[in-house]
């Protein structure tokens, strides 16, 4: 295999490797990070002897990201209020026909599931990404984690009850997230508490990221009347030069306010029944680079 084309091969798959890479960190500059030193591994390598290319790199990658996950983890214990991934944006392409393909995906890289990854072991969420989200056998599972297949099965059934028993439900229909969206800034931007209140469930939740670098609550908000009096109150202050578009982020449609051109806020909606459970508020400005202001 000539430099040339191990270096065209590599590309091919990044867009695969960053996706499973961002499932396993949360973070999409880390995502990055972890990818590239997968290649920098993958150059100097010898690939005479590689059979399937696609399985060394996402044995490199996997492995890269459970010492960088391992790595972030006391810092984001000394997170400064709660902790959100980095939103980012989906787009699954021709490359996923299939609807139910793409519901998975959707899915596996929403805020409510990654947050709930967040509390699996390294081990386990590194199986339940490479399983859940992207169906690769047992066996080769094991191979990249040098694990047995049988321990593999077994941290990967750990996971995925985990992660089903603290997953909230929420309606995936992309059509009734964006009707529910679109109804919400309305009622917002209109200073009208009681359409927005009715929007909300009675036991919603409001989580907000800032990291302590911008304004937001530190703690999580709970019940429609004290998010929809916040959420009313934030958006009086709201300057004339901002603007508001809804984006497709993590799987789901969001709301992207830009202040003079550089994006200042994203909120992320999840609802069930047609009112919305919990609505997640991404301040934090290291985490909002990677989202395009237009």
């Amino acid at each position: 295999m000539t430099a040339d084309s191990g270096t065209e091969l590599f590309e091919e798959h990044r867009p695969f490797l960053t996706g499973v890479a961002y499932r396993m960190l949360g973070r999409a500059a880390d995502a990055e990070d972890v990818v590239q030193e997968a290649w920098l591994r993958w150059s100097s390598a010898e690939h005479e002897g590689v059979r399937e290319p696609r399985a060394f790199l996402v044995r490199i990658t996997t492995r890269l990201a459970i010492d960088r996950l391992r790595h972030l983890r006391s810092r984001r214990e000394a997170y400064v209020g709660p902790w959100l991934p980095e939103p980012v944006v989906t787009a699954f392409g021709p490359a996923v026909p299939d609807s139910a393909e793409r519901a998975v995906l959707a899915d596996s890289v929403s805020l409510a599931v990654l947050v709930v990854l967040e509390s699996l072991s390294p081990l386990e969420r590194a199986v339940f990404v490479l399983r859940e989200a992207f169906g690769f056998p047992y066996a080769e599972i094991g191979a990249a984690l040098d694990r047995s297949e049988a321990a593999v099965r077994q941290l990967a059934g750990r996971a995925k009850l985990h992660v089903e028993e603290r997953k909230p439900r929420y309606d995936v229909d992309p059509a009734v997230r964006r009707d529910l969206t679109e109804r919400f800034l309305a009622a917002a931007s209109g200073g009208d508490l009681e359409q927005l209140v009715a929007l909300l469930a009675p036991d919603v939740r409001m989580v907000s990221d800032s990291g302590g670098k911008a304004k937001a609550p530190r703690r999580i908000v709970e019940t429609a009347d004290k998010v929809g009096r916040f959420l009313l109150a934030v958006g009086r202050e709201r300057s004339a030069t901002t603007e508001v578009r809804i984006l497709e982020l993590n799987g789901g449609p969001a709301l992207v306010f830009s202040v003079d051109g550089e994006v200042d806020t994203v909120f992320q909606a999840d609802a069930s029944d047609g009112v919305i459970r919990c609505v997640y508020v991404i301040r934090n400005p290291d985490k909002l680079a990677g989202v395009p202001a237009e």
